[in-house]
């Protein structure tokens, strides 16, 4: 798979609206979560009439449901409310006993409903790196951008998307860089190391020949991003966290031992970082899960980084 292969979930959704477009096609989106929902608020699946979809709203359980749901929107062009609740007894008749209850509603994706040049506004937005709010009038059923506070409307807030900058090409930055694309986030790995750095050893995965100060910068991380380095070289990770540190970037770890990353913040505090700029250095980087193996230990990394950005 090469990089510009790997597509986000509202990327694999706009390009089968692409593909689609010469077929009616219905937006399905979870409105509201309660308990262990599968999906969270804001979730998408896009259907089209020849029964083609993209996208879940609860990881398989009611598909099903929605999928007739659509397919009756598609025919009418009406907007339809659904609930799933399993303390009702079609809970089970719904697949949904995971414990918790969602709401959706199913949009004809044409004007008066959700119009397809929303989803063109939301992908522009995304490569800028820019937050966008889309409102949905949840009697009307019609979708426009912008916000809205009135009683009956659902607001769903698309996100600028999560990115991961991996600084040294190493054992770990395979495997993280795979956690990354099973979470929706892109990974690049940073190295000017040509022997380290090779198609070879991470094949499909972005590549940056780049110094890290340079490259970091040039990247330019916010609050959506991810900065890990993981090469022990202070050459090359210390260059990085400074310039991660001049960024609003969401999350900064660094991969040593308690002993390295205390001498690591004695030199950052000689390069004019302050207690408060340091403190935002998950060092050692990730969650204490007794890890051991660079598959372990890229775990630990990626629920830190998860954690994080999802405060």
């Amino acid at each position: 798979m090469k990089p510009d292969e790997i597509r986000s979930e509202l990327e694999r959704l706009a390009d089968a609206a692409d593909r689609w477009r010469a077929q009616p096609m219905a937006i399905a989106t979870v409105t509201s979560t309660w308990g262990s929902a599968p999906r969270p608020r804001g979730s998408h699946m896009l259907v089209a009439e020849d029964g083609s979809f993209e996208g879940s709203v609860s990881g398989g359980c009611v598909e099903g449901e929605v999928l007739a749901a659509a397919a009756e929107t598609i025919a009418d062009g009406s907007l339809r409310r659904l609930r799933f609740d399993v303390a009702e007894e079609t809970a089970w008749s719904a697949s949904l006993p995971c414990g918790g209850e969602i709401e959706v509603i199913v949009q004809p994706l044409r004007a008066g409903g959700f119009p397809p040049a929303l989803l063109d506004r939301i992908m522009a937005a995304r490569a800028e790196g820019d937050a966008l709010a889309i409102a949905t009038d949840l009697e009307s059923g019609e979708s426009r951008e912008g916000e809205a506070d009135e009683p009956d409307c659902f607001v769903n807030r698309y996100l600028p998307p999560r990115r991961l900058l991996i600084v040294g090409a190493v054992q770990i930055a395979l495997p993280l860089a795979m956690f990354a694309r099973g979470l929706d986030i892109s990974a690049t790995i940073i190295d000017p190391r040509d022997r380290f750095r090779t198609a070879e050893r991470f094949p499909g995965i972005a590549l940056d020949d780049r110094w890290p100060d340079e490259a970091v910068a040039a990247l330019r991380p916010d609050p959506a991003t991810a900065v890990v380095t993981l090469s022990h070289d202070p050459k090359i990770d210390d260059p990085a966290l400074i310039a991660a540190l001049r960024s609003p970037t969401g999350y900064i770890a660094a991969l040593g031992s308690t002993r390295s990353h205390a001498k690591r913040l004695e030199r950052l505090t000689a390069a004019g970082f302050t207690p408060e700029d340091l403190a935002r250095i998950d060092g050692p980087a990730g969650i204490a899960i007794g890890a051991l193996g660079p598959a372990e230990i890229a775990l630990s990394i990626a629920a830190g980084l998860v954690q994080a950005l999802r405060r």
